[in-house]
């Protein structure tokens, strides 16, 4: 296959920026569940702790200073400042190690999926509640591979997710949308009142939100409202992988990508190519893809068989395509 090993250097940056990407995100959500800010506060003469919850100054009294408040503030203050110098730590550690995933060319993806998926994820909706569909996987695919795709598939400047129907929950309990993940990044991000599944920033910056229908029931209110499409439920089946990559920018920030079974995604695509609904120009690069991906996956990816108990899941909508790729797989061409 048209496929660059990755060399001993660069599979030293990927195993690093895993393992550094790991520590930076449990700092964040450690930092994430501390109350936003403890202090003190004067009434009638008398000194109380409050607990404030968010950047309007909401909050409540944790009673009158006493040793026990003080204990509590002290207790605070020394964790958030140990927490916010091994964050900072951590991420010069990794300014380091993004620049030089960048001089080695390793995979990437765009700087605002980067951004979205970085707060995903200290969200624990990444992989949860969400995947990354489209181009932007195959980032991830090219880490498992363990190889470049020589094959010219930069993402486009979208970003398509897909709901999985699992929720997550603030620490307010309420459940968490994408789009309120968006807004709390971008206030200038609006959903489209054409198209309810995209949302869009000031920048022109497109996320959509795509969904099977046997998930679509559970979406929460003040969600994008995504059409319900019978072919996201392939991308549901088998088991999602995950990688840590890097951004396409001047700086790069790391992100994690939570993409769908590559065996599943690859047929996905292929199906993709055959539907007058898509757009013209979308369908030969879904082909190449798909095909390109199903190959990968059978000589590259041992964790994603081809073997019986696959191909005994495969439904009939997509069991031509399959037939067709044993006896042309060889020949991306032909998939066009």
């Amino acid at each position: 296959m048209d496929i660059r090993d990755f060399d001993a250097e660069q599979l030293r940056i990927i195993a690093n920026i895993a393992m550094q990407y790991d520590s930076l995100i449990e700092t964040q959500r450690s930092l994430e569940v501390l109350p936003y800010h403890l202090k003190w506060h004067t009434s009638a003469g008398y000194e109380y702790l409050y607990e404030i919850r968010n950047a309007r100054g909401d909050g409540r009294s944790l009673g009158p200073r006493s040793a026990e408040t003080e204990a509590k503030k002290t207790a605070y203050d020394e964790q958030k400042e140990q927490l916010r110098q091994r964050q900072a730590g951590t991420e010069a550690t990794l300014g380091t190690t993004t620049a030089i995933w960048r001089t080695l060319k390793l995979p990437t993806i765009s700087h605002e999926a980067a951004k979205i998926l970085q707060e995903l994820d200290v969200r624990g909706m990444l992989g949860t509640s969400l995947l990354v569909v489209g181009t932007n996987a195959f980032a991830a695919y090219e880490i498992e591979a363990g190889g470049r795709f020589l094959m010219g598939w930069d993402a486009t400047e979208d970003f398509d997710l897909a709901w999985t129907g699992k929720l997550v929950l603030s620490k307010a309990r309420i459940p968490q949308t994408l789009f309120g993940v968006l807004k709390k990044m971008d206030s200038t991000f609006t959903i489209n009142s054409e198209r309810t599944f995209q949302a869009r920033n000031a920048k022109a910056y497109e996320v959509e939100l795509l969904s099977a229908p046997s998930v679509q029931s559970s979406l929460p209110r003040g969600e994008m409202n995504p059409i319900p499409l019978e072919e996201q439920e392939w991308l549901l089946l088998g088991t999602p992988l995950e990688h840590v990559v890097a951004s396409l920018a001047a700086k790069p920030l790391p992100a994690r990508i939570v993409a769908p079974d590559p065996r599943w995604m690859a047929l996905h695509k292929m199906w993709l190519s055959r539907q007058p609904k898509r757009a013209a120009a979308k369908r030969p690069k879904d082909a190449r893809q798909g095909a390109y991906l199903l190959m990968a996956g059978k000589e590259r990816m041992p964790r994603f068989a081809l073997d019986d108990a696959f191909q005994q899941q495969i439904p009939a909508a997509l069991q031509p395509i399959y037939e067709e790729w044993l006896n042309f797989g060889h020949n991306f061409n032909h998939a066009v």
